[in-house]
């Protein structure tokens, strides 16, 4: 990886809680190759980030990516979690927070994932909301994304969003991306149309010096690619009711919906996860094709 930002390659950063936490095996290690090669196929370098044995890795080697997506005590590691699980020599996954943020340091500027945490159902309550906002406040990456998570509250996420100063933008759309379905059913302001656009967006936040916040890039799936949203909504409705009856909460409640949902649609929205990320990956690795 070092050699690659040395030579000025274009090089896109990735996740590993997709690997570990969100997808099951064995499915997670054969998309985790897929998205790398997706990343390649489009002229970028991939960095997929984690934690071996107590040591941050930008750029996993296929033997660690492995490792993370085999093994059973593998932490979900926020930016919170790192230096103690360093301390404890742990094997981890980073989230979108956690990525975003070893990226930026590493002086990664683009980032695909599926889709961002943010505002739990019921946050009133709870308090429920994901680390990946505030960090992307002060985080200077753009992250390619489908939206938040559907089984988030999509609008208060979107006002936090706004509150933190995260600049959001549709790719090709002013509509907000919702993860498994099209359409959040929530408006944007912007919208960016090429990865040269986006790219132009990056060196004017630059030159400006003004905000060092994250650009969130929706780039929604297509109404042909999406899970069927009448089988979305029961879905999603069917996991929250098992959710409350479960006491499920914190860090365990997104893999248990998302596992819920695999279970529920006999592997469909597995499909469209899939889908997603690949999508995802493309896109940021013609971005930062287009930003080199």
């Amino acid at each position: 990886m070092l050699a690659a930002r040395r030579a000025g390659h274009p090089i896109v950063a990735l996740e590993s809680t997709i690997v570990s936490h969100g997808l099951p095996r064995p499915d997670n290690l054969r998309v985790a190759r897929e998205i790398e090669q997706t990343v390649r196929a489009a002229g970028a370098v991939p960095a997929t980030i984690g934690m071996v044995a107590g040591e941050l890795v930008v750029g996993l080697s296929d033997a660690e990516i492995e490792r993370l997506a085999a093994g059973g005590e593998v932490a979900k590691l926020s930016v919170r979690d790192l230096a103690v699980a360093a301390a404890r020599g742990a094997d981890g996954a980073t989230t979108v927070a956690a990525t975003s943020a070893i990226a930026a340091s590493a002086g990664i500027g683009v980032f695909a994932t599926g889709g961002l945490g943010g505002v739990h159902r019921e946050a009133n309550v709870t308090y429920d909301e994901s680390a990946d906002l505030v960090t992307l406040a002060r985080t200077p990456i753009v992250v390619v994304c489908a939206g938040v998570k559907s089984i988030l509250d999509v609008g208060a996420t979107l006002e936090r969003l706004e509150t933190l100063g995260v600049a959001v933008a549709g790719y090709g759309s002013r509509r907000f991306g919702g993860f498994f379905v099209t359409d959040s059913g929530f408006d944007l302001d912007w919208s960016l149309d090429s990865p040269e656009q986006v790219a132009a967006a990056m060196a004017a936040r630059r030159a400006q010096g003004v905000h060092d916040g994250a650009l969130v890039l929706s780039n929604a799936l297509g109404v042909d690619e999406q899970l069927d949203p009448e089988l979305h909504d029961r879905t999603l409705a069917e996991g929250l009711r098992l959710l409350a009856r479960e006491g499920v909460t914190g860090k365990a409640v997104t893999p248990f919906l998302l596992s819920h949902f695999h279970a529920a649609t006999q592997g469909r929205s597995l499909a469209v996860n899939v889908r997603v990320i690949l999508r995802n990956a493309d896109l940021a690795a013609r971005i930062a094709v287009a930003d080199a």
